[in-house]
């Protein structure tokens, strides 16, 4: 049995996990437990009715959220064709078969999210067994593979958030910071949430949705009314 820390054990207290909150009441009461000393995540859960094992249920897409994420990321550009566009839009690294060899041989991952255009993923598909498990596979879906890079970078510093299903058919994406205003998460929320449900596969039969839980990095979850969406 998982043992769970004091601060946890202390937020429990204050969540009532029998209840289904309204959005409004769940962001008021993560806001109200204790601080800690650093500025905690906000995440949110939701259970779907798909069949994870089958490609064409699958979820995964990103969003940018209208408040941000609270988070910044190095971004690291693969490209030939559009390193100056690259450069201009503020990315970290730029680089093309010498940002590819760095990564191979030199297990370098000094950046959160790569992003290439469309002639450097063959070369980028030769080390797809380093960045694959890692999550940093540039994905045509995400907007990660694109001719557009400077549209690439500006949404991700303005607050791109990626998800995905997991194998049980569960999807988790942070929405923000708990120091952001209710109403600022309350706007990401919404949006996330939004954007999945207008990518329900279509061979979904009936409820789509499950349930939806939030929760801060030390919180335990709090669910809400899935009818709020």
């Amino acid at each position: 049995m998982k043992k769970h820390g004091k601060n946890y054990v202390e937020a429990s207290k204050l969540v009532d996990k029998s209840k289904v909150y309204s959005v409004d009441e769940a962001l008021k009461t993560l806001k109200s437990l204790k601080k800690r000393n650093f500025d905690e995540t906000v995440e949110v859960a939701l259970k779907l009715n798909i069949d994870a094992k089958k490609t064409d249920m699958s979820i995964r897409n990103s969003v940018v959220l209208p408040n941000g994420t609270g988070k910044s990321k190095k971004i690291l550009v693969v490209t030939k064709m559009a390193a100056k566009d690259a450069k201009e839009a503020g990315a970290d690294y730029v680089g093309d078969m010498d940002m590819i060899e760095k990564i191979e041989k030199e297990n370098w991952f000094d950046f959160d999210v790569i992003v290439a255009t469309p002639d450097m993923m063959a070369a980028l598909g030769k080390i797809g067994k380093i960045l694959g498990p890692k999550g940093l596979m540039p994905n045509p879906k995400l907007g990660t593979v694109t001719t557009n890079v400077k549209t690439a970078i500006e949404n991700i510093k303005k607050g791109q958030v990626e998800y995905k299903n997991d194998s049980y058919g569960n999807v988790h994406a942070l929405f923000g910071k708990l120091s952001f205003s209710e109403e600022a998460l309350k706007e990401n929320l919404t949006t996330i949430v939004k954007e999945i449900i207008k990518n329900k596969p279509n061979g979904v039969k009936g409820t789509f949705i499950k349930n939806i839980s939030i929760s801060s990095t030390m919180s335990p979850g709090l669910k809400i009314d899935v009818n709020e969406f």
